[in-house]
């Protein structure tokens, strides 16, 4: 019976179509998941559908994208104006008198383009001063004493 069957021209077609049938079966089945895998919404029934849907996501991104560069410039415009280093010196006024130890100050609070303000403290035993001078490009058009420039100068390479 074997030998029939080996000699007979339409059981080996049959066989030889069976086995192209079988290797065509797997090639679909593959191509249809990796379709599934291309095809980015699940309700996206064909390549069309899932390019439309890939537009419109980089669209939205796209327009998130120029949203976030405008914020981010304006913090950052935001950021250079605000106070980035803060620097304290402390001293006595009185060298030699004992009054007042080290409880007078002056600090410093400037921004990253050096504009900002100094105060000091001047402390005695009768009374406590306190001077406030605005400070342009680190440095000031009112007199300041050598712990006012200390503490502007501490402050500038703090940011450095």
């Amino acid at each position: 019976m074997l030998t029939t069957f080996i000699t007979n021209p339409a059981y080996i077609a049959i066989v030889v179509l069976a086995i192209i049938s079988i290797t065509l079966l797997i090639l679909v089945i593959d191509m249809r998941i990796k379709l599934r895998k291309f095809l980015v919404n699940i309700d996206a029934t064909n390549i069309a559908d899932s390019l439309t849907i890939v537009a419109d996501s980089t669209r939205d991104l796209k327009a998130f994208q120029k949203e976030m560069e405008g914020y981010l410039s304006g913090v950052e415009k935001r950021l250079r104006k605000s106070v980035q280093s803060v620097h304290t010196v402390r001293f006595n006024p009185f060298h030699g008198t004992g009054g007042g130890g080290n409880q007078s100050f002056a600090t410093a609070f400037v921004n990253e383009e050096g504009d900002g303000v100094v105060l000091s403290s001047l402390y005695s035993r009768e009374s406590t001063n306190v001077y406030s001078k605005p400070i342009k490009k680190y440095s000031s058009e009112h007199e300041l004493s050598a712990e006012e420039k200390e503490a502007i100068e501490k402050a500038r390479l703090a940011l450095n």
